[in-house]
């Protein structure tokens, strides 16, 4: 059972925040106190219906004295019984501390591993996949950065996501994806297995990460299309070098100045991420056991095309319907992640 005080604590900000709203408070702390409300409002509507589930059980227990009243509380109590466990875990969740990225765009990283071309088409079909995950959720997704092979396929491609819960929804799609199928390039029919890596990325803002204008260089070049088609007249590409760390990002789309933009907010985000992969690394022994614990060698998940199904090996979950997933419907297991996101992080909390 949740602490009564722990509860009455929850109360007591919420109202105090309302209060403050009520009366007026200086618009450089509006949007701070405006935005803790808005988040602490579900839970504390959360925290109200289960405390009045345990007032009601009390006086339903004090009715069984009662002899005329036994039934009916006797009736009232096993309702209750039944209803107050997921009660009790429904404001458990509300009080899990919140990822501050969930609400953020992301920056998708989709670069091909083991297996050659093949891996470079299943970059693809994955890239593929977001898109229509995007669509399905009326997410923009604008292509930032691309490295097309011959065949079709995705040295590597990087992507913006921008939408409601990009990242919260994304987040646990980082890591090694491994495909066995027959390559189109196959003439014995022998089922390959290659590998792409995913990384999703919180996109980062000016404010969270400074970079001084010495700490990089900046080159354009002409920008060409696929196979080299498509050659624009003006250098408009943009090459951004971090000299510190090595980090390299090119934008190539028409206009320079949205591409020296575009490869900026690329940058911030791998620094950004680099400092929290450092972070996360020196409390590694406390995340082995998490969903998504950011490690990218790990393999998380393998598309088996012969016997059409999907395996994801952090929960243990595997569908037969390996069509759907690459179609974008992955609400199972975006679902089922989560899922087990928040139950790791519950027993972290008791």
């Amino acid at each position: 059972m949740i602490p009564e005080q722990k509860l009455e604590q929850i109360a007591q900000r919420f109202a105090f925040l309302e209060a403050q709203l009520n009366e007026g408070v200086a618009q450089s702390e509006l949007e701070s106190i405006s935005r803790e409300y808005s988040e602490l409002r579900p839970v504390v509507e959360q925290v109200v219906e289960y405390r009045q589930m345990l007032s009601d059980q009390a006086e339903a227990e004090e009715m069984l004295a009662d002899p005329e009243m036994k039934e009916l509380a006797q009736e009232e109590l096993q309702s209750l019984k039944s209803k107050l466990p997921e009660a009790e875990h429904q404001v458990m969740l509300a009080l899990l501390p919140k990822d501050k990225a969930d609400t953020k765009p992301a920056i998708l990283e989709i670069r091909a591993g083991t297996g050659g071309d093949e891996a470079a088409l299943f970059a693809a079909d994955l890239f593929r996949m977001y898109q229509r995950l995007c669509e399905k959720r009326g997410w923009k997704l604008d292509v930032v950065e691309e490295n097309q092979t011959e065949l079709g396929g995705y040295k590597e491609i990087v992507a913006n996501l921008s939408g409601p819960n990009v990242y919260a929804e994304m987040k646990f799609e980082s890591g090694v994806h491994r495909v066995q199928r027959v390559p189109s390039t196959e003439s014995g029919g022998r089922v390959h297995t290659s590998a792409a890596t995913v990384a999703v990325l919180p996109e980062a803002e000016e404010v969270d990460i400074d970079i001084p204008n010495t700490d990089i260089r900046i080159d354009t070049m002409r920008s060409s299309g696929a196979g080299g088609q498509h050659v624009n007249t003006t250098d408009s590409a943009v090459r951004i070098t971090h000299l510190p760390t090595g980090i390299v990002v090119t934008s190539s789309e028409k206009s320079q100045h949205r591409n020296r933009a575009k490869a900026m907010q690329v940058l911030r985000t791998r620094l950004y991420d680099m400092e929290q992969q450092k972070i996360d690394s020196e409390r590694s022994d406390a995340r082995k056991g998490q969903v998504g614990s950011g490690d990218r060698s790990e393999r998380i998940r393998t598309y088996n095309f012969p016997q059409g199904r999907v395996t994801d090996h952090r929960i243990n979950l595997t569908l037969y319907k390996l069509d759907q997933v690459l179609q974008g419907d992955l609400d199972e297991l975006i679902e089922g992640l989560t899922a087990a996101d928040q139950a790791n992080r519950l027993a972290e909390l008791s």
